[in-house]
């Protein structure tokens, strides 16, 4: 009987492997810049477009679904994750249309190295 046979029989959920636990962290900083940065575009009233605000409004929300799906197995995290970096790709792009912003250029850098992470576990075969 393997490990997982074992933790399944028992109850208990495998361990997070290094690489989740990677993804996972990187999806929620991805998810708080996105954050931040909505909280910025608003701040400085009508400069913030509306594209942009999209755009990080479905970052934020697709990055914190895939995090949950990663901490609790689901089948479906592996798609999420292929899901998650196209929606970051698309927001990494509608940050940097806002280059003199320097907490658009933080949240597209979180962006990019979220897809990445996310491009990684997809590929792993969760």
């Amino acid at each position: 009987m393997t490990q997982s046979q074992s933790q399944s029989r028992s109850g208990m959920m495998p361990a997070l492997t290094q690489q989740m636990q990677d993804c996972i962290e990187a999806c929620m900083n991805c998810h708080n810049m996105c954050e931040e940065a909505m909280s910025s575009c608003m701040q400085q009233g009508g400069q913030a477009q509306m594209q942009v605000m999209r755009a990080l409004m479905d970052c934020s929300e697709t990055t914190r679904m895939c995090a949950d799906m990663m901490m609790r197995r689901s089948p479906m995290a592996g798609d999420m994750c292929m899901f998650c970096a196209k929606v970051c790709d698309m927001c990494a792009e509608a940050c940097m249309s806002m280059p003199d912003d320097q907490m658009m250029m933080r949240c597209a850098e979180a962006c990019r190295r979220c897809a990445e992470t996310c491009r990684a576990m997809a590929g792993a075969g969760m």
